[in-house]
């Protein structure tokens, strides 16, 4: 049987009885009747912040408030391949020249928008870790405190696997790119003063061009993100960041496993918000913990997770598989189980 309490937990009579008259109901999270980890309801449709979140929470929105239309940009970016292809095809017409560069230019003023977001995001990243890894509260009680701060960091994860299935379904990204570098370069040779060099210079055009020849730049960027926070905060454990990751990997989990959890999403879309969520903390712990996500010491119930995606309809999270397949580190390490694998295969 079940209580509902503050509109956030369900608990077992066995495990309130124990705790009720210690005044922390927190500690109800860590008894043993719940043998699925932490288990509370993250309310990612409702979560407003407190007092004490509002300026991190403040200092987020205004990245994410950004985050929508980055994404509505990249959907509708249908490059410039018409037009190289032709310039490319008759090197001496001059007018199809400057027509792919007319082209090409404001598309790479996009890419450069794309990716100076990416650092804004990772900036926004590394002050909510910050915030939900700071003493004295264990990494469940963040979450649990802080939920408008967990549920800007869900957004965060959520919009980059969104960015990077986009990202990956569109090869004009970098065809564009190239193109533009490579007559960029020629114009340079011949002393030809290039509209749109001052946009991109060549430190940033560098720069872009690693971004996006990765599979999946945006959370290339937040993994590295999360790996160099780790290794700036030595008076830091990195339990407090691998156990905030794979806490909210647990929670995401049981949330979308447990019925009683998954009939208070009052939004259709809040399933698949969960599940690139906690896809996203699953590949970012992999990046930082030392032995990754897939190990039998890892914190996060991989085959538990892994048997909820495959329990949506196929065609819904067959890129949440691919990103696991393809983006995490540890996989194919030797300490993964024969199972694990073959239920990615």
């Amino acid at each position: 049987m079940f209580f509902f309490i503050k509109g956030y937990f369900l608990f077992s009579h066995s495990c309130l009885d124990r705790y009720l008259n210690m005044g922390n109901l927190l500690k109800v999270l860590t008894c043993t009747d719940l043998e699925q980890g932490p288990n509370f309801f993250l309310d990612f449709e409702n979560a407003q912040p407190t007092e004490s979140e509002k300026e991190i929470y403040n200092q987020v929105n205004v990245v994410l408030k950004d985050a929508e239309g980055i994404l509505e940009d990249l959907q509708s970016y249908r490059g410039a391949g018409h037009e190289i292809r032709e310039a490319i095809q008759h090197p001496a017409d001059e007018k199809l020249q400057e027509k792919a560069w007319g082209a090409v230019v404001p598309l790479v003023g996009k890419l450069k928008k794309f990716y100076e977001f990416s650092q804004r995001l990772e900036a926004a990243l590394r002050g909510l870790l910050g915030a939900l890894t700071s003493t004295p509260y264990s990494p469940t009680q963040h979450l649990e405190r802080e939920q408008a701060l967990a549920k800007q960091f869900a957004e965060i994860l959520h919009f980059t696997l969104r960015f990077d299935e986009l990202k990956m379904t569109n090869p004009a990204i970098q065809n564009d790119f190239s193109y533009y570098r490579r007559t960029l370069s020629r114009m340079r040779i011949n002393n030809v003063p290039a509209e749109g060099e001052n946009e991109v210079n060549n430190e940033l055009a560098n720069r872009m061009s690693l971004f996006y020849a990765e599979a999946t730049p945006m959370l290339k960027t937040l993994s590295d993100a999360t790996t160099k926070f780790v290794s700036e905060n030595k008076n830091l454990p990195i339990e407090n960041t691998t156990d905030c990751l794979s806490t909210m990997a647990s929670v995401c989990r049981v949330m979308l496993e447990t019925p009683e959890y998954r009939s208070r999403f009052t939004n259709e879309e809040t399933v698949s918000f969960c599940l690139r969520v906690m896809v996203g903390v699953i590949i970012l712990y992999d990046h930082v913990h030392p032995v990754g996500a897939f190990a039998k010491t890892s914190k996060i119930d991989m085959k538990g997770c892994i048997k909820v995606l495959k329990d949506q309809p196929p065609n819904s999270v067959e890129g949440l598989l691919n990103a696991l397949r393809y983006t995490t580190k540890h996989l194919n390490d030797e300490t993964t189980s024969k199972q694990i694998k073959s239920m990615l295969q």
